[in-house]
């Protein structure tokens, strides 16, 4: 018996809450293609966006999203079936399902099992979940479907595999992270040789928040070897076509990209979807010469474009020429709007104003290094206030794990591009960008790290050298390493006290920071929920 089965996979951005516009989108898709599918597969939760959080549990939210999934079931026809993730409610519980709308009617829905409960998840906050393991006559072939990390939960491949399941379509919202491709790929085929049958996986993408999702989608063979994926970081539409369980078109696989370049592609990603889908109309930062603000600006321009990106350099007594000068040339380069604003007389009108409160305040002290930063802050806040814009601010994830930063100065900002990014990381970041187009003077990324200000002030006078710190606060906020543990890895005993002291002492201040871009497996966020007020590592204890 011939059995031919066309699958279109839409691997899309989805906006969070935008539920009649979302499902347009598929309406669309439907209409387009109808004639030459069998089945139009949409990614989890594709109908809502995702992670929609507590607009879940809103009365009105439930009401759009079940109006616009019959819309979607009655468009279903005698030739093309729709699979759309979604929340459905019952009674007092909500799940997350995938539904499957064929002829008009629902032919299946699959209930999410293994709902995930861990860094940046908070699942088991808004879902239920119900035992239904869904195997379909579909055209002749057996097809089961599955949502997301349900693919490594025993008593669903189990059923899987006793109901003979010929092809499995899984729909997947999983955010990029370092190592997630290596732990996604084995679970997907230890899957396939379990149930000994093709995976068709789908994945959503772009930014949302703080989450970046990167697509990547593909298929797998019964024998777990990967024989097509779809680009990362990019929306895209292609029908896998089979003949019995052969794949009829030859797929290329795309090439792999390098770590690095696929970190840099995550945050254009995420910096565009947050500016687009906010409807901000321009990109504003402060460009000081050095290499964050350098990269971080490179990342608004490959995002958005540069005639929506505006640099301010903003000088004090302190700021060398030399930081005027890569400010200038790397604006030049990237060919934005650019504007030097001096600092100096907002600065010397507060300094006047506060003498008679705060004795010999003319001092280089750590009140007038943090004004320094708020009399930027000023600037660019009544600048974005009047052009719509977002302020990017530009520090690292080194800076902010140890609060290196000025609160209401240089954190007072929308959203923070290299929030868990290393020093070290942006290095990296900054030479492989310049790989492609050469946008950020060699003279940037070799110069001495330094906020400039005070007089001849550089990081390391401050802070250990980067190379050590970021292997420290990767220990023990990403590995959660105790203070003993990490000298057993032969680093400095006092450095080590220091870095974590500091760590724990500056939640405060990141609470109030802007969110930034998820990369490593634990960001500052979400990700990471500390108390502000504890004495865990009180010595005295």
């Amino acid at each position: 018996m011939k059995r031919k089965l066309n699958i279109l996979l839409a691997q899309l951005n989805w906006i969070v809450g935008d539920i009649e516009n979302n499902c347009e989108r598929m309406l669309k898709i439907f209409k387009a293609y109808t004639k030459y599918t069998d089945i139009i597969m949409f990614s989890e939760l594709s109908l809502t966006g995702y992670p929609a959080e507590d607009l879940i549990f809103r009365m009105d939210f439930k009401n759009r999203c079940l109006t616009q999934l019959k819309r979607l079931q009655t468009i279903s026809n005698n030739k093309t079936a729709i699979i759309v993730g979604h929340p459905w409610y019952e009674k007092k519980n909500i799940y997350n399902v995938l539904s499957f709308f064929f002829q008009g009617k629902l032919l299946i829905r699959y209930f999410k099992q293994k709902l995930l409960n861990y860094g940046v998840f908070d699942e088991l906050r808004y879902f239920s979940t119900k035992q239904t393991y869904c195997v379909v006559n579909f055209k002749n072939y057996r097809i089961g479907t599955i949502i997301s990390e349900d693919i490594c939960y025993n008593k669903c491949i189990d059923v899987l595999k006793n109901k003979k399941t010929e092809l499995l379509l899984t729909t997947n919202a999983l955010p990029f992270s370092l190592h997630k491709e290596h732990y996604l790929d084995k679970l997907l085929i230890n899957c396939c040789k379990n149930i000994n049958a093709p995976v068709i996986y789908l994945n959503q993408v772009g930014g949302q928040d703080e989450l970046v999702f990167d697509g990547n989608s593909k298929i797998i063979t019964n024998n777990g070897k990967q024989i097509y994926n779809f680009a990362r970081f990019k929306e895209q539409i292609d029908t896998i076509s089979f003949n019995n369980l052969s794949l009829i078109k030859k797929f290329q696989k795309i090439k792999k990209t390098s770590t690095i370049a696929n970190i840099y592609q995550a945050l254009v990603m995420a910096t565009k979807d947050y500016f687009n889908k906010n409807k901000f109309e321009k990109i504003i930062l402060g460009l000081s010469g050095g290499i964050d603000s350098g990269i971080t600006t490179t990342i608004a321009v490959d995002a958005v474009g540069q005639d929506r990106v505006q640099a301010v350099m903003m000088p004090f007594r302190y700021t060398t020429e030399a930081s005027i000068n890569n400010a200038k040339t790397q604006a030049n380069l990237l060919k934005i709007e650019f504007n030097i604003i001096s600092i100096e007389p907002i600065f010397d009108i507060l300094i006047t104003q506060l003498h008679t409160i705060i004795k010999n305040i003319k001092q280089e002290s750590i009140v007038t290094e943090n004004l320094q930063a708020r009399c930027r802050a000023i600037i660019l806040l009544a600048i974005s206030n009047k052009f719509n814009s977002l302020i990017l601010t530009t520090s690292n994830k080194s800076e902010v794990a140890v609060g290196y930063s000025t609160l209401y100065g240089d954190t007072a900002g929308g959203f923070n591009v290299l929030k868990d990014i290393s020093k070290t990381l942006v290095f990296k970041l900054a030479k492989y960008r310049n790989t492609i187009s050469q946008v950020i003077p060699k003279s940037i990324i070799n110069r001495k790290p330094s906020a400039e200000l005070s007089n001849n002030q550089f990081d390391q006078d401050t802070l250990p050298p980067y190379n050590i710190l970021d292997q420290i606060i990767k220990g023990y906020v990403e590995k959660d390493l105790s203070e003993n543990e990490l000298i057993k890895l032969r680093f400095d005993k006092k450095i080590v006290q220091k870095v974590i002291s500091l760590i724990n002492f500056y939640e405060y201040k990141r609470r109030q920071s802007p969110i930034g871009p998820k990369i490593t497996t634990r960001s500052f966020g979400k990700d990471r929920r500390y108390p502000i007020t504890s004495s865990f590592n009180n010595k005295n204890r």
